[in-house]
């Protein structure tokens, strides 16, 4: 008999509560409010970096957009149902949204505060995923995670660099 598992046994391993899904659904929900965020801060961006602030944030937007795809077909892969809904989202996401009538300063920080929590929360799923022995979802983080870290970075040079922010 062989060790390899039937793909409907694979199905049956990712329970909802299992640990991976759990990962992947949060990190889906986070990517609807990240998405929700910039598009917010993209909207709300003024003052002297204005155009460069105005396109980064909407490059960020973009980026994380093309990750929902992915995590949401993942889930289904694996055996269970995406989160899509508003209320399922804003229930799982840990990622918080956007704040109102904040400076530019305020709102890097806030982007930044958000991307420090997805990529310590992937960085944690990718170790979920290899101990599942679910390399399909270990990819899945470990290539999101650097999308989040290089625009951690981007947004950290600012706050560490930007005087010119309002």
């Amino acid at each position: 008999m062989s060790d390899r598992l039937a793909p409907a046994a694979l199905v049956r391993q990712n329970r909802p509560d299992d640990p991976v899904v759990m990962h992947l659904q949060r990190q889906l929900a986070n990517a609807f409010v990240l998405h929700g965020n910039y598009k917010r801060y993209h909207w709300q961006t003024y003052g002297p970096l204005f155009r460069d602030l105005h396109l980064l944030f909407d490059e960020f937007a973009t980026a994380v957009l093309g990750t929902l795809d992915e995590l949401a077909e993942r889930v289904r892969m694996i055996g269970q149902d995406p989160v899509a809904g508003p209320t399922e989202i804003l229930e799982l996401a840990t990622v918080q949204p956007a704040s109102l009538g904040t400076s530019m300063r305020e709102m890097i920080e806030e982007a930044d505060a958000h991307l420090l929590i997805v990529i310590r929360e992937m960085r944690a799923a990718v170790g979920a995923a290899t101990e599942r022995e679910d390399p399909g979802s270990a990819d899945v983080f470990t290539r999101f995670v650097q999308i989040h870290e290089k625009h951690e970075w981007w947004l950290r040079e600012l706050l560490e660099k930007g005087d010119e922010l309002p």
